[in-house]
């Protein structure tokens, strides 16, 4: 880490002599995505004045480029459905995908604050959650899903920015961050904001928020920290750059699981559309240009990226049929996928090879192989369990795709609330964090990554940053 940091001409972190504060406000939070207006609007509730300052023209973010699913543990839509769940499961399943290399008690915390988050957000903000009750996503011993009508993260965006307007929350954007202006103990009093003029304008506050996301889109920390993904898509927000990793560092804060990060093994090639995993769960296989298998794809979307980057010409096929065809028509992102002409379809096995360019003998033997498999008559080399679902059956179809890099998943250590800690796992005096900018619950690398980590620490550690920050500045 103090490697990269020490090549950066500057810290971002500023004496608070040279700020010019032509406005002050109780609790402002940079990055406008999920994490920040979650953060925003229980701020708010608390009695907080609160800004979001927001470096794009409009608040997407991050999350407005996911499938906006987002995983709650003992929520009414659960039990609505006879679903069992408990915080206590869902930690287990957190740590279980994580290999137990992550903090067990923040994967408690947040398990426990999930459902919290997904009944705050539909009840009281009218954000139209329902639980995906169709598939069970890597990870996840239950069905624990939420999701809006079309599963879609810009759907997320636009209720969470409709619930700001109606709570009054002021959202600033066209409004970059570049620094922030600290005392000598790390106390945080305000931010430098960039104009896209060129002008600079200094805001003053009593608890800062960091939801500015990770450093995906910054291709030095990519190839310092996580060389192995360097040369697959970057599909994030450009302003992922790591800046709350810089300005925390500066003022002291610790950094944790760096190398962590969301890939994904699915992403359309060409179109930079997401196939979501369903398609893989339940039934579907990845072949390379050979038309052979060449991984244990059911394992999770996020390690599958490495092993598609590590094929021929860096790119892998979806094998599915009709009837996977029919079920991934549910998202909105696989419509987008049809309508961009992504998808391949074909009577038989060699017609569907032919079309999609990769070798038919190859492929031809690996669906052979598959259906044995599905039939329990041999065990899959790679591990992974066929049983349960039919064989593929003509008409088939097939999607060529790249391996993708989302969102990192290190950044500052928090604790439960989200308040950003020391190395000795002191809390900075009033800054907080959470979402891409915080240490998420995925351990050191992306096998971690479980189905909605990424908007579980977004939405939960933003709501509870929220809470907390406004706490603070009422008490002072």
């Amino acid at each position: 880490m103090l490697s990269y940091c020490a090549s950066m001409q500057q810290s971002g972190v500023l004496s608070l002599s040279e700020a010019q504060f032509a406005a002050h406000v109780s609790v402002l939070i940079v990055g406008g995505g999920g994490c920040g207006l979650a953060a925003a609007l229980a701020a708010r509730e608390g009695g907080a004045e609160v800004l979001v300052l927001e470096r794009d023209s409009s608040a997407l973010g991050t999350t407005a480029m996911s499938t906006g699913l987002i995983p709650g543990s003992g929520t009414r839509m659960q039990r609505e459905r006879g679903i069992e769940d408990s915080p206590q499961l869902f930690a287990a399943d957190i740590l279980g995908k994580a290999r137990n290399q992550t903090d067990p008690a923040i994967a408690l915390a947040l398990a426990r604050a999930s459902a919290a988050t997904i009944e705050w957000l539909t009840d009281r903000h009218a954000v139209p959650l329902s639980l995906v009750d169709t598939f069970l996503y890597p990870g996840h011993s239950v069905k624990r899903m939420h999701g809006t009508p079309n599963r879609t993260g810009s759907e997320l965006m636009g209720a969470l920015s409709a619930a700001m307007d109606r709570e009054g929350v002021d959202l600033l954007t066209d409004a970059q961050v570049t620094d922030l202006f600290a005392l000598d103990d790390g106390t945080v009093c305000g931010v430098r904001v960039q104009r896209p003029d060129g002008t600079h304008e200094d805001l003053g506050c009593d608890a800062l928020i960091l939801a500015c996301c990770g450093f995906a889109g910054n291709e030095a920390m990519v190839a310092e920290f996580i060389p192995e993904i360097a040369g697959a898509t970057f599909f994030g927000h450009p302003g992922n750059k790591g800046d709350a990793i810089r300005w925390g560092i500066a003022l002291g804060a610790a950094v944790r699981d760096i190398h962590s990060y969301q890939g994904h093994g699915g992403l359309a090639a060409g179109r930079g559309i997401p196939i979501l995993w369903p398609l893989i769960m339940e039934g579907g296989l990845q072949v390379n240009v050979h038309g052979r298998r060449f991984s244990n794809e059911a394992l999770g979307y996020s390690e599958q990226a490495v092993n598609v980057v590590a094929q021929p010409g860096r790119v892998a096929w979806d094998i599915y049929d009709a009837r996977l065809h029919q079920l991934m028509l549910e998202f909105d992102d696989y419509r987008d996928a049809v309508e961009a002409r992504a998808i391949i379809t074909a009577a038989t096995v060699s017609e569907l090879a032919r079309l999609a360019g990769i070798d038919a003998s190859g492929l031809a033997a690996t669906i052979t192989e598959v259906e044995q498999l599905t039939r329990g008559e041999s065990a899959d080399p790679y591990g992974r369990n066929f049983s349960g679902k039919p064989p593929l059956a003509a008409p088939y179809y097939a999607v060529k795709v790249n391996g993708a890099l989302f969102h990192t998943q290190g950044g500052l250590a928090v604790d439960a609330e989200g308040r950003v800690l020391r190395e000795d796992a002191s809390p900075l005096p009033n800054l907080y964090a959470g979402g891409g900018a915080a240490r998420g619950i995925s351990g050191p690398s992306c096998w971690g990554y479980m189905a909605g980590n990424g908007l579980l620490t977004a939405t939960t550690f933003g709501r509870l940053a929220g809470i907390a920050a406004a706490r603070q500045v009422s008490a002072a």
